[in-house]
């Protein structure tokens, strides 16, 4: 198969598929979420552009400047779309600008300036000219819709750097780091739209398709992975939010009381010493129980030492002394028991994995795995299903 077959084979694939995500999501559980309907109107004006590009590829329609076939700018929506979903999804819409207002009239009149054009010069020029008139037009007009969208996707990258004290609130529930990667992603995306314009104006406009390849194909395997990146991040937001929720209605009725088995082990200390160890090992316990402090992923002996006014290394001495482990391990102990009665509850049967490791303050998926695993031999995965199994 050839590279230009492959290609267009490839655009009208991710077309298709573009459309059918599209569909899926818009009736999906979450696709109503105004952040997804954002993301899913990116994914679509996506897929638009990838099967105009194919059909003009094909040459399924000869007579451009006779008005059978205009070649709209759906590539000037994608990052307006983007920005929406941002705002939204970081819940600050109220705090910005509807860029929408100014998108949506602008890509109108580039889609009529380009019908007018056409119509004008489809008259003044020979044939064999018109494709050439045409090509110099759109890359002019594409030109346009890079500075645009560069310009903006600078500035929404820039509103997720530099401005977190807009959305501490979602940050609680996601550390937004996949929205990071996505973005560093897209740079690589605008360097290759870049190399691409380059070419085209180069060539004088004629035999450049072959620059845009690399870009399509990035592309759209970039916006697919931020499409099912969204509807997981959300799915996952808002069951956070639910078991937070339902752990925080449980703990204003929970009476705290500390359950140490003091463990069979030779100290150096001395006897005494070691009783007012215990003694600060129940306040400390205690504490930590109560307030749930071992539900925040980054709980550290230094939060502790400023929540007790002892130091980290008297505290450290402690929970080594009484609890007979570190830090971290008493704290992942308190974790594991909470993720157990979580995918013990019947209403969170249905909620991820993920969700559950993450209200249970452990900081990522695969920390949760490894660490259930090594105090209890098996997977959450294989713990709840053992519970199935067992009803």
């Amino acid at each position: 198969m050839a590279i230009t077959e492959f290609f267009n084979l490839f655009l009208l694939i991710s077309a298709l598929h573009g459309f059918a995500f599209s569909i899926v999501l818009f009736f999906s559980k979450n696709g109503k979420d105004r952040s997804m309907v954002y993301l899913n109107l990116l994914i679509l004006a996506i897929s638009l552009n990838n099967f105009q590009s194919w059909v003009i590829e094909r040459k399924l329609f000869q007579h451009r400047f006779a008005l059978d076939y205009i070649e709209v700018p759906w590539i000037f929506l994608a990052m307006p779309f983007l920005y929406m979903f941002l705002v939204h999804y970081l819940n600050i819409e109220k705090n910005t600008f509807n860029i929408l207002k100014v998108a949506i009239p602008m890509f109108l009149f580039m889609t009529l300036a380009q019908i007018i054009f056409v119509m004008k010069n489809s008259g003044l020029h020979p044939q064999e000219n018109l494709d050439y008139v045409y090509e110099k037009y759109t890359t002019t007009e594409e030109i346009v819709s890079f500075l645009t969208s560069i310009s903006l996707f600078i500035y929404s990258f820039f509103i997720l750097l530099k401005k977190e004290k807009l959305f501490e609130k979602i940050q609680s529930y996601d550390n937004l780091k996949w929205l990071s990667t996505f973005f560093k992603l897209s740079s690589v995306g605008y360097i290759l739209w870049m190399v691409a314009l380059i070419v085209t104006v180069s060539l004088n406009f004629t035999d450049f398709i072959f620059s845009y390849y690399p870009l399509r194909i990035y592309t759209t395997i970039l916006i697919y992975w931020l499409g099912y990146q969204g509807i997981r991040q959300l799915r996952i937001l808002k069951e956070r939010k639910v078991i937070r929720k339902g752990i925080q209605k449980k703990s204003k009725n929970k009476i705290t009381k500390s359950k140490v088995t003091y463990p069979i082990k030779s100290y150096a200390v001395s006897e005494t010493q070691l009783e007012k160890h215990r003694d600060q090992f129940e306040i400390i316990d205690n504490y930590i129980r109560k307030n749930n402090k071992f539900l925040e992923s980054k709980y550290t002996l230094q939060n502790l030492s400023f929540d007790t006014d002892l130091s980290s290394s008297t505290l450290s001495v402690i929970i080594n002394n009484v609890a007979g482990k570190t830090f971290t391990d008493y704290l992942n102990e308190m974790r594991i028991e909470q993720a157990k009665s979580l995918l013990l509850a019947p209403e969170f049967s249905n909620y991820t994995i993920t969700s559950i490791g993450l209200e249970s303050g452990f900081n990522s998926k695969s920390t949760f795995y490894t660490v259930f695993k090594k105090h209890t031999g098996i997977t959450p995965f294989e713990f709840k299903n053992s519970l199935l199994l067992a009803n």
